[in-house]
């Protein structure tokens, strides 16, 4: 046989190996010095050869499995130059072991590889959200099956694994600032932030791209900061500011990693934050039972309002009173009354007394010190704020849903900016789903004669005209 060159030669034996069941490989290739052209080739069984004896062999105790055979099959092809053209000068097709089923033979390494053209669904497929196993499924339901393919879900995991290592080539530091850098060039309004501690190293960081900001300008009189991750070590301390849209659809206005929870680097965040929104400053904000980040509110904006998130409460006083919670103690329920229901100081005072009285905690530190910022939480003392109906900073829960898994910390950072992003822009689309249902289908009027249910009907979003 004769092949033009030396990649046609190698289709064919990889051709013949892949009938044959015989998985193949390239061996050494002689050069000519005078004009660096390859003037022989050999192609050989992968199992030609033999591991050597190492002398530590002894201490292993579970020696990996032989897989070579010392196979003699091959195939020697020379350059003539006359021609230009390779021939086979030798071919053994003797083997010492036994051949592969067809069955299996899409599973030999000789036989695989991924295209061009598939390494690219490969990677829209993950950054599509899709999981490994979901995209390999599709792609073999694409192909007709799996042997159709030209990969394994190894070679997928592989190829996907490769790629990031070669994206966080220069590390996370110098991911976050190509990623930032790139983000900038595509969006003039993209704002971020990077604060470093005493070693030059990376603490906190912040960002808001130019949606983010125009959403502030609009809704940001009422935010909350959540912290919620912040609880599990497992995830990066992945930090958010949100808020509410004309359709009370959640809405982000920033997003941080914070590595550091001190006061300074509250005062950091906050001050960063106010920066990228030109220093308008929010009306009301709610967070968590934090000190630290308390006294950085009270710093940077005193104006605003400061409310703690009921939920966060909730769940401190389940920590530090669950033993008034058990044989059927309505405690908890008691506790949520007085949260949620008294609009009168002087009712909620006295019913304050009586829980204290009624489950004998008037010497409980915890509820001592709740009861000082009774304001930040009490029903009765946030009604002058405003709230918008913004009582905790769990809004966001279904974003927290969303990006859980991709918060975990053996994720790398490549993988979680493209799902944060992916996650972002679905909760836009659902806003612009609603303001699509909003446009098609007129407001329920049930006294239609009413000038002013008109007037309504037409200005406000049928959510917000609902409630009035």
């Amino acid at each position: 046989m004769e092949f033009s060159n030396l990649e046609e030669a190698w289709n064919f034996w990889r051709f013949y190996g892949g009938k044959m069941g015989l998985n193949v490989r390239k061996h050494y290739a002689n050069k000519s010095k005078k004009d660096n052209v390859i003037t022989s080739r050999r192609f050989l069984c992968s199992k030609q050869g033999h591991r050597e004896n190492d002398k530590r062999d002894h201490l292993v105790i579970e020696p990996r499995q032989e897989t070579r055979t010392d196979c003699s099959a091959r195939m020697g092809i020379i350059l003539n130059r006359s021609t230009g053209k390779y021939y086979v000068h030798e071919f053994i097709a003797e083997h010492n072991h036994i051949l592969h089923y067809a069955e299996c033979t899409h599973m030999l390494s000789s036989q695989r590889t991924i295209t061009d053209v598939q390494a690219f669904e490969v990677q829209l497929a993950n950054d599509s959200g899709l999981t490994q196993k979901n995209s390999f499924d599709f792609f073999s339901n694409q192909a007709g099956g799996r042997a159709n393919i030209g990969f394994t879900q190894r070679d997928q995991k592989n190829y996907l694994r490769s790629r990031r290592q070669r994206e966080m080539a220069h590390g996370e530091v110098g991911f976050l600032l190509y990623y930032f850098q790139k983000k900038t060039v595509d969006d003039p309004s993209f704002f971020y932030a990077v604060q470093l501690d005493n070693l030059e190293q990376v603490t906190n960081i912040f960002w808001a791209d130019a949606r983010m900001r125009f959403d502030y300008e609009l809704f940001g009189d009422v935010i909350t900061f959540d912290t919620t991750f912040a609880t599990n070590k497992e995830y990066r301390p992945f930090r958010v500011f949100a808020g509410f849209n004309q359709f009370r659809g959640i809405i982000i206005f920033g997003a941080a990693l914070l590595y550091d929870e001190t006061i300074d680097s509250f005062l950091w965040l906050f001050e960063t934050f106010l920066e990228a929104h030109n220093l308008k400053k929010p009306k009301t904000m709610f967070t968590d039972q934090d000190a630290a980040m308390t006294k950085a509110i009270h710093q940077v904006i005193p104006e605003t309002r400061h409310g703690l998130c009921t939920w966060h409460l909730m769940q401190n006083g389940i920590k530090h009173l669950g033993n008034l919670m058990k044989d059927g103690s309505y405690f908890l329920s008691y506790f949520k009354k007085i949260m949620f229901e008294f609009e009168n100081e002087e009712k909620f005072e006295v019913a304050w007394k009586e829980m204290l009285s009624t489950f004998s905690v008037e010497e409980n530190s915890w509820l001592t010190s709740i009861y000082k910022i009774k304001e930040k939480w009490a029903k009765c003392y946030m009604k002058t704020a405003v709230t918008l109906g913004m009582r905790s900073t769990q809004l966001s829960e279904s974003l927290n849903g969303d990006l859980k898994d991709y918060l975990k910390s053996n994720f790398d950072l490549g993988s979680f900016f493209k799902h944060f992003e992916r996650v972002i822009d679905d909760k836009r689309y659902k806003e612009l789903q609603a303001e699509f249902e909003s446009r098609e289908k007129m407001p329920r009027l049930r006294v239609k004669s009413l000038p002013l249910l008109q007037q309504a009907g037409s200005t406000y979003t049928p959510l917000i005209f609902e409630t009035f």
